[in-house]
């Protein structure tokens, strides 16, 4: 193994580390905060029981909210891909449709969802806190609507369509209803989009997804 082999070897670990003391220290919380309510749990608490010191959980998390959404960064990413990295001949509107029927899928085979959702509901720090997330996952959408579309800033359509479809989650009340409302929404958001790129570009294409040019 070379000198740069050793030192990249050596660099992975340490973030396989750092990865794991942050999964470690966010699952610790969470079990905590459901287990015994989330004002009834101290930041030094969850460093005890995780292992670690209080600077080192908040080098991690910097808020005692933030242990909560601790997937914050990554579900945002995954959101934007879901439209940047969309196949080809796939509108924006049906690309986040697939991606919120596959969420509800996923949700329907984790048993602590329900508890995660009445912890944030419950506690006003953390509905406070997921509503600013999602505001700044609604601007971030928005972003890239705009950009897969060509357009040097948002438009009303980019901003629309990012404000409905991150509405569908807190549409959804219960598992058993959002297959409906996931397919309501977006046969909504996909009318209004094409209807929107036929008048404002005079006809929806068919190849890449994008306005003007391919049926965004």
């Amino acid at each position: 193994m070379t000198a740069r082999e050793a030192t990249n070897d050596q660099l992975g670990r340490r973030e396989r580390k750092k990865a794991q003391t942050r999964r470690t220290i966010a699952e610790t919380a969470l079990r905590l905060f459901l287990e015994r309510g989330y004002d009834d749990v101290g930041v030094r608490e969850v460093a005890q029981e995780a292992d670690v010191a209080t600077a080192t959980l908040f080098a991690h998390f910097p808020s005692k909210e933030a242990l909560v959404f601790d997937q914050d960064d990554e579900q945002e990413e995954a959101l934007l891909d879901v439209v940047r990295r969309r196949a080809e001949g796939v509108s924006i509107p049906e690309a986040l449709r697939r991606w919120f029927h596959a969420m509800a899928d996923t949700a329907k085979g984790e048993p602590d969802l329900d508890r995660f959702h009445r912890l944030i509901e419950t506690t006003p720090a953390l509905r406070d806190y997921s509503a600013k997330m999602w505001l700044r996952h609604e601007q971030a959408l928005t972003d890239a609507i705009a950009a897969e579309s060509g357009l040097a800033a948002p438009d009303t359509a980019s901003r629309l369509v990012a404000r409905t479809a991150l509405g569908v989650i807190p549409s959804i009340t219960s598992l058993d209803e959002a297959t409906r409302i996931i397919d309501e929404t977006f046969d909504f958001v996909e009318a209004g989009w094409a209807a929107t790129a036929a008048r404002t570009h005079g006809g929806v294409g068919a190849k890449s997804g994008r306005r003007g040019s391919a049926g965004a």
